[in-house]
Formats: structure tokens, sequence, C-alpha cells
């Protein structure tokens, strides 16, 4: 289930992107677009797999089993995915998608730090050690154009 789950992850970013450049015409609309798919896939998917696979998910990245971290980290996955879900429907404007998206990749990139440390100071080379801090490279990418487009003004 965890293999699928990740599977899920990877394909929800991936419409969203094409979504987004399909049929957003400006930076602005790219990142609404986006947004809820990367933060819904990657956010929404890991609060379930958390909740509901908690142990196979620690099994398979190596790391402890059913701690209170556990939890608290899928509640927070949760309530970026509710809030990335409730600025799209309600059509907030592009700060508000900028700042989630600022929070989000900020974790990101901290998390894939994290998995980073375990691979070298612990020796955990499992996959999801391996492989995170590249993903979150490239995830982190992907919402550069739109991003600095907006920051900066450019059309």
């Amino acid at each position: 289930m965890i293999k699928l789950l990740e599977i899920l992850r990877f394909t929800g970013c991936g419409i969203g992107v094409f979504l987004a450049y399909y049929y957003g015409e400006n930076p602005e609309e790219i990142l609404r677009i986006m947004t809820p798919w990367f933060v819904g896939s990657v956010a929404g998917l890991s609060a379930v797999e958390r909740f509901f696979f908690s142990k196979e998910a620690a099994t398979e990245k190596g790391f402890e089993k059913g701690s209170n971290y556990q939890r608290q980290n899928a509640f927070w996955f949760l309530a970026v995915a509710v809030t990335s879900l409730t600025i799209f429907i309600a059509g907030w404007n592009e700060y508000a998608n900028l700042s989630l998206v600022c929070v989000f990749c900020t974790f990101l990139l901290l998390s894939a730090a994290n998995h980073l440390y375990s691979m070298i100071a612990d020796r955990n080379t499992r996959w999801q050690n391996v492989i995170r801090p590249l993903l979150t490279v490239l995830l982190t990418l992907v919402f550069w154009g739109p991003v600095s487009a907006i920051l900066f003004k450019i059309k």
C-alpha cells in the first residue's frame, strides 16, 4: 500500500503540472491550479499514509514505529492539504497560494535535509531517504517559474 500511495503522489503531481500549464494562461492561474494538486497529492496522501499505514510507512523509511511524532506529522500534512483546497475552492488570490507554497516547500526542504542526514549519519539507505532530497529539489523547482514570475511581476 505504501508503494501505491507513493505512485499516487507522483501521478497527482504530474497531473497538476499538466493541468496547470494546459489551462493556466498566466503565472497566477498556473500556481492556482498546480498548488492543490501538489499539496493535495503530497500532503494529503502523506496524511492518509501516516494515519492508516503508519507502521508500514515507518518500516519502509527505516524510522521508529507508532510515535507521537508520526501522528503530529500526519495532522500537519492534513492541515496543509485542507488549507490548499480551501484556497483553491474559495478562489483566494495568488498571495494566499504563494504563502502556502513557501511554507510547504520550506517544510519539504527541511524534511529532505532530515532524510539526507539519516542517510549519512545513521546509514539509513532506504529508498525514501535516498530519493527524497532529489524529489524535493525537483518539486521545488517546478514551483520556481510561477512563483518567481508572480514575485518579480514577470509576465
